[in-house]
């Protein structure tokens, strides 16, 4: 489960395309943050990928990936042109295959290695997938299966790209767009695949250009998971409400949104384990997804700025700069599923996971200013930065990457004061996760 929002050029503040993706995965699934230079490779190279190789391309683009820690593809990512790429599970009316094949995690990573444009992506990722395919299994602990949808930008245009086995339809959006986890192309379809008419007639559509793709190709019986149409209603109204001057800050606050879409509505709702947010948390045993990293994009003809937690949950996470071209500044090793304090991730969730089984809402009301103010000292000093020498854009994206390493070590040391005595579903559910990560069982005293 996830979420990704588009902003085009007409309907930001400063005339950059904006971009965001929170990634959904479960709740010990680590997600690692990579940085590959460009790179040249021999005729007859392989590209070994999550569950398969592939002929490997004679040249890949620098690429910085937020990828789950076990796949060979990412969720979500950028590459060295100021293209980004996010994908979507979709459920169609007929079964993911399972089969392995590329994941589509696996064609991100592939599009943004190969790619130097959004146009140039979208050929890519058709041509991938007609030759070999989706499918495999995509879940960690818990099996998964289904279909891919993608959002593919540069600076200049975007695309929706939905696929159905090695179908698919696309999209060029403008203004604001969102995606959740349903087919979400209605009657903008620009170009669709050879197949797709035979397939749309198997589902039992008989008449010509459909008024609305995505009511005839998904799945009704998979409408309830992960609640996606209302995620996908929640991020458009929010998008609409600010379109013509969305800023970076807008898409971190779309993608942290506990709501429904509707505003002021409380940072923490008094059902929110019950229901799936946009920053999604998991509770109970039955409930295991959970936003497990973000990223916010800016493109613009200047260049490309990209903000990324690189940690779960982005309401209790801090968004920090990276360029393509300045060092991916050190975070500690690489994460797994085993709790480990020298991975940025991990260091993290003991922030996350004393909140989430703690009082949340208080948590929330004390961190939230502290967060935004440091983080909108973070922008000012990038917008400072624009223009400046590479060394001098290192030096503010370590400056950020320190700060923000130094705001959460001490956020750990406060956290005992969120502890509660409740037993709920949601504690025993964390408290099963914690002990399979290894995590130290330490309960803090109430104060």
């Amino acid at each position: 489960m996830c979420d990704t929002i588009l902003a085009t050029p007409g309907s930001t503040a400063d005339g950059t395309m904006l971009f965001g993706k929170n990634s959904d995965r479960q709740r010990n699934e680590a997600e690692a943050l990579e940085f590959w230079p460009a790179a040249d490779h021999a005729v007859g190279d392989e590209v070994r990928c999550t569950y398969m190789a592939i002929p490997q391309a004679p040249r890949t683009n620098a690429v910085f990936l937020c990828r789950p820690f076990w796949m060979w593809g990412a969720e979500m990512g950028a590459n060295e042109h100021g293209l980004v790429i996010g994908n979507e599970a979709v459920h169609a009316k007929v079964p993911a295959h399972e089969e392995a094949a590329l994941l589509g995690d696996d064609l991100v990573r592939l599009a943004l290695e190969r790619s130097s444009t959004a146009a140039q992506a979208v050929e890519i990722i058709t041509s991938l997938l007609e030759r070999y395919g989706q499918g495999g299994n995509n879940g960690h602990l818990t099996p998964s299966f289904f279909n891919n949808a993608f959002m593919i930008s540069d600076a200049d245009e975007a695309y929706v790209l939905e696929t159905i086995g090695r179908e698919w339809m696309l999209e060029r959006p403008e203004g604001v767009r969102s995606m959740s986890n349903r087919y979400s192309i209605g009657s903008g379809v620009i170009r669709t695949s050879r197949g797709l008419r035979e397939l749309l007639k198997s589902f039992g559509w008989q008449g010509g250009e459909p008024e609305d793709y995505s009511d005839v190709v998904a799945n009704p019986n998979r409408e309830h998971i992960g609640f996606a149409g209302a995620r996908r209603a929640c991020t458009q109204a929010l998008l609409t409400a600010r379109a013509g001057s969305l800023t970076v800050a807008d898409m971190m606050a779309v993608l942290r949104d506990h709501g429904r879409g509707e505003a002021p509505h409380p940072a923490w709702p008094a059902d929110a384990f019950q229901r799936r947010m946009v920053c999604m948390h998991a509770g109970a045993r039955d409930n295991t997804g959970q936003t497990t990293g973000a990223m916010v994009s800016e493109l613009g003809a200047s260049g490309a700025v990209h903000w990324v937690t690189g940690t779960a949950a982005p309401c209790t996470s801090v968004f920090k700069p990276v360029f393509l071209d300045a060092p991916l500044p050190a975070a500690g090793l690489q994460p797994s599923d085993v709790f480990d304090p020298a991975t940025l991730w991990w260091r993290h969730e003991q922030i996350h996971r004393a909140a989430v089984v703690g009082d949340m809402a208080r948590f929330l009301a004390d961190f939230t200013g502290e967060r935004d103010e440091l983080e909108a000292r973070f922008r000012e000093l990038v917008r400072q930065a624009a223009g400046a020498s590479c060394k001098e854009r290192s030096e503010v994206v370590s400056q950020c990457w320190s700060e923000a390493a130094d705001f959460e070590a001490a956020w750990v040391e406060r956290m005992s004061r969120y502890a509660t005595d409740a037993e709920t579903p949601e504690r025993d559910g964390w408290a099963r996760m914690n002990e399979l990560a290894g995590i130290p069982l330490r309960r803090p005293e109430v104060v």
